[in-house]
C-alpha cells in the first residue's frame, strides 16, 4: 500500500488537479479537505476527470470535505476549482493498493 498526501494553495478563480490518476496501483481511499477558518465563505468544487466542471461536488458552508473509500471508487484525476474570491488551501490524501 502507498499513501499520498499533499496540501495545495489554490488561487481565487483557478482550478488544478489535486490527485493524479494512479497508473500501477488502484485507489482504495481518497479525501479532499478545505483548510479554512469556521467563518470563512468559500465555493470549492471537486470534479472527477472533468476539467470543465460540467458535473461536480460542491464544498460550501459547513461542508468542508469529501471522501470515498472502497475497491470500486473513482480512479481518474481529481480536480478542484476555487470559485471563491480568496485563495483557499486544500489537503488531499489517497491510499493506493
Amino acid at each position: 500500500m502507498v499513501q499520498t498526501a499533499c496540501t495545495l494553495l489554490i488561487p481565487a478563480g483557478k482550478k488544478m488537479i489535486v490527485l493524479e490518476k494512479p497508473h500501477k496501483l488502484n485507489r482504495i481511499f481518497f479525501s479532499v479537505v478545505t483548510i479554512l477558518s469556521a467563518t470563512s465563505g468559500y465555493d470549492i468544487r471537486v470534479s472527477f476527470d472533468d476539467p470543465l466542471f460540467l458535473t461536480y461536488y460542491s464544498l460550501r458552508g459547513s461542508k468542508k470535505y469529501f471522501e470515498a473509500e472502497g475497491g470500486d471508487i473513482f480512479q481518474g484525476n481529481i480536480w478542484v476549482s476555487n470559485n471563491s474570491t480568496a485563495d483557499v488551501e486544500v489537503a488531499a490524501t489517497e491510499i493506493l493498493h
